[in-house]
């Protein structure tokens, strides 16, 4: 029922914040086409460190990032000169394409003051024939993405397709992205349809096949089979998964199909040749040393 479990291990951004890492993983490079997946907080951010915590003007290619909130507020802004706050129930959809450089500050007024911070970022490959589109950016508001509530059951279609719900948050390849609470003792399965599906325990617990599972936790179900999941208290499950896209390179913020885009992109970085964004160009997250490492061994740690 169950191909591999993965616990969320800590990941420093380089800059004091810590957040729990489930994807990439060793044995699980990606579910469907999501590629990379952070979890957030919950924190209580200390007035004095809110600005240290900033992550500074970074790039990506070959991806979209997928921002979304539990609880707090974040200011992005990237080289197509926008510049949006994103809160919770919203989502942030930017699809980095042929390349675009983004930061992600906490200016929000609550965090200055103490406020508390908690946010999943996914990244989802794009498909080869999608890897050099022009870059985008696109701002969804909980009212652009259903929610469906019934016996125990609260949900939220954060992506794609699943459970006869649809929104029109654009995506490049078949998946879907859920939200999902459910209270104690409620039974909840897994959307049909996809080869490749997990469910993410965000907080609380949940049983399957007569086993526990609790808050930071992936679990990746065996394709073809349609697993029961009971909540064994209120608990938030972030559903996700889709059709697999193939072998995907990663390293650092850069993914794509091909190993030599990845070597382009890192000297289109150290070159400048990756516009930074015009309302945030004073400083810069620099390309991470590049020496060569045993087989095996991890690429720098991405940002988000």
């Amino acid at each position: 029922m169950l191909d591999l479990v993965i616990d969320a291990r800590p990941a420093s951004l380089g800059n004091g914040f810590s957040v729990r890492r489930i994807l990439p993983y060793r044995l699980r490079r990606m579910l469907g086409p999501f590629i990379f997946m952070d979890h957030a907080g919950p924190v209580s951010l200390d007035p004095a460190r809110v600005t240290s915590m900033d992550v500074l003007p970074h790039p990506h290619i070959g991806l979209s990032t997928v921002s979304y909130l539990f609880d707090g507020q974040v200011t992005h802004r990237d080289s197509l000169g926008v510049q949006q706050i994103i809160r919770p129930g919203e989502v942030n959809w930017m699809t980095a394409g042929s390349g675009i450089a983004h930061s992600e500050r906490f200016e929000d007024p609550s965090m200055l003051a103490g406020g508390t911070l908690e946010m999943i970022q996914t990244w989802v490959a794009l498909p080869e024939a999608d890897e050099e589109n022009a870059p985008s950016f696109t701002n969804y508001q909980p009212q652009e993405l259903p929610i469906f509530t019934d016996g125990g059951i609260w949900m939220r279609l954060i992506a794609g397709d699943a459970f006869g719900l649809h929104n029109d948050v654009k995506t490049h390849s078949p998946l879907f992205y859920t939200h999902v609470v459910l209270k104690a003792g409620t039974r909840f399965g897994l959307p049909m349809g996809y080869p490749e599906r997990g469910a993410y325990v965000a907080k609380g617990s949940v049983e399957v096949g007569g086993r526990f599972y609790t808050a930071g936790q992936l679990l990746v179900f065996t394709p073809g089979i349609d697993p029961v999941l009971i909540a064994r208290e209120t608990c938030t499950l972030m559903l996700l998964g889709g059709e697999p896209l193939g072998e995907r390179f990663i390293w650092w913020n850069f993914v794509s199909s091909r190993r030599e885009r990845i070597d382009q992109a890192k000297a289109d970085w150290q070159a400048g040749r990756i516009a930074l964004p015009p309302n945030d160009n004073v400083e810069f997250v620099p390309l991470p040393d590049d020496r060569s490492r045993p087989a095996g061994n991890p690429p720098p740690p991405p940002l988000s």
